[in-house]
């Protein structure tokens, strides 16, 4: 690293949360801060969407996928989870967002309080306050890898600790300031950014390949999309695995995940909405196939280049996800090295303060207070629950970082493992409200209570033979060797098939429709 590319990142640290309070403007109200008044474009809106679920996690770990995968698990089989998306937004799109958008919703979860009562809305945003932060710990520490491999290229050994609290301040600058409309811009111009970048590293490794080193790859299955050989319960990417698994997270991440919806209410507009939605899968599709390109791209520089180059595993990094940050650091030119570092850090700046901050206040405060604030007060505490959250990110992304050395998963299936918890549970109490018209809040909080419970067994005791897929019964001792857990794409759908179940029988002890249950919302509902 050079001065140059130093002076570049630091431009971007200082730079990106200024205009991101630029943008913003002054905020004059709850639902500026928490909505943005529906100012937002429909694209704006959908390169939103896009950096706030692939982030750091897709820049950094997604190549690690494909660099590691062995002949016989494909390296493009990831993508068989973006067509899953696509699929999923499609029903999303028509399903839940008419009830969000044009019902003129804060939440996700004021659909639950409509359809069933305060309390299921509060049960699910305190889910959803719990699992998005674990996950978005991850994110912060996926980030600081490539800045530790930085300081680390001028003998500066500075902790992951340092760094998360760092970032964390740079984060919450224009999330405080600014609101929704400042992160649904700044997650913007950052994906753009990234995405520039990863360009600017197949360009850079493009002229450093050997010769035949396209037939090797092909011969290694490294550009394998579909996987229809791996058993489908506990291969992660067989292509019914993902391809089902992957609608059904899909669904639920930007069906009852207040950090996905926040930014498509953003638009206020159905038609734009819908637009925004259904686009992003498709762009993530394509961000997808541009970093597992990169994986691809640095297993034939390092395979290629052997004895006179040494392999990743030789170089002494901490974890594998260190292995483009190292690339990066080490190997592209000055000035190049300093633009796609930046590039990096832009995706994970992009916030979920603003989403944890709006269902905390409405979802929660309000209803414990039992009426809802002026506008004024929800701004003021809008703010202090970005700072208070801001500190949980940090908290969280500390301790992955402290326990993390010996994980055998790269960073992003840790990340998307973690949402199997609750996922199904909170999809499925959307569903419950709109297919199951006699149910109750009671028959949702049980179904919810029970389906996070049955989900943590499954998760972490319920074991498989790795080789042919058999069930070999409870174990709660970490899967190892030929001992393997449930491939993670099912976790949601399990949780979904749970919840109906359990909510579906218990709604079967009233003789009438629930008097909450709202009526279809209609396609010409005016928006």
């Amino acid at each position: 690293m050079r001065a140059l590319d130093l002076a570049i990142i630091g431009l971007f640290l200082v730079g990106m949360p200024l205009l991101g309070v630029w943008i913003g403007g002054k905020q004059k109200s709850g639902s500026d801060y928490f909505v943005g008044e529906g100012k937002i474009s429909w694209w704006v809106a959908c390169l939103s969407v896009v950096s706030a679920e692939t982030s750091t996690l897709t820049v950094l770990s997604v190549p690690t996928v494909a660099y590691i995968a062995t002949p016989g698990d494909g390296g493009m089989t990831y993508l068989a989870l973006a067509i899953g998306y696509i699929a999923g937004r499609i029903v999303v799109s028509m399903v839940l967002l008419p009830r969000y958008v044009a019902g003129n919703l804060v939440t996700a979860y004021a659909f639950l309080g409509k359809r069933f009562g305060s309390g299921l809305q509060g049960t699910a945003s305190v889910t959803f306050l719990l699992t998005r932060t674990l996950a978005d710990g991850i994110r912060l520490f996926a980030t600081a890898i490539p800045i530790k491999v930085v300081m680390a290229a001028y003998g500066l050994n500075v902790s992951y600790w340092t760094i998360v609290v760092g970032l964390g301040i740079a984060m919450v600058l224009y999330s405080f300031f600014g609101g929704v409309r400042a992160v649904v811009w700044v997650d913007a111009i950052q994906m753009l950014w990234y995405v520039l970048g990863a360009v600017v590293v197949i360009w850079a490794i493009s002229g450093r390949l050997p010769d035949g080193w396209f037939g090797k790859a092909v011969d290694a299955n490294k550009f394998q999309i579909f996987d229809f050989s791996s058993n489908m319960l506990t291969g992660q990417y067989a292509f019914f695995t993902a391809l089902i698994g992957g609608a059904v997270l899909s669904m639920a991440s930007h069906g009852s995940d207040q950090l996905i919806v926040q930014r498509l209410q953003a638009t206020n507009d159905l038609r734009a909405a819908r637009k925004a939605l259904v686009a992003s899968g498709f762009v993530v599709f394509l961000q997808f196939a541009l970093f597992l390109f990169i994986g691809v791209l640095l297993w034939a520089l390092y395979n290629g280049l052997a004895p006179t180059k040494p392999k990743p595993e030789g170089l002494g990094l901490a974890n594998k996800d260190e292995l483009f940050a190292n690339f990066i650091v080490n190997d592209l030119p000055s000035g190049l090295s300093g633009f796609v570092i930046a590039g990096i850090l832009a995706a994970a700046l992009s916030s979920s303060l603003g989403a944890l901050a709006s269902s905390t206040v409405t979802d929660v405060y309000e209803r414990v207070i039992g009426r809802e604030l002026p506008e004024a007060d929800r701004l003021k505490h809008g703010r202090i629950w970005t700072i208070v959250w801001a500190g949980a990110l940090i908290l969280c992304a500390g301790f992955f970082a402290s326990s993390n050395k010996t994980s055998a998963d790269p960073i992003v299936v840790q990340a998307l493992g973690i949402t199997g918890y609750t996922y199904g549970a909170l999809l499925g109490a959307f569903l419950l409200g709109l297919l199951f018209k006699r149910a109750r809040q009671a028959d949702a909080i049980v179904a919810f209570v029970s389906t996070v419970i049955v989900m943590a067994f499954l998760i972490l005791g319920v074991k498989f033979n790795k080789p042919d897929g058999s069930l070999i019964g409870v174990d709660f001792s970490k899967a190892s060797g030929n001992t393997v857990a449930l491939a993670w794409p099912w976790y949601t759908l399990c949780g979904v098939v749970i919840t109906l179940v359990v909510g579906g029988l218990l709604s079967l002890r009233h003789g009438s429709v629930d008097p909450l249950a709202e009526p279809d919302v209609k396609e010409s509902t005016p928006v």
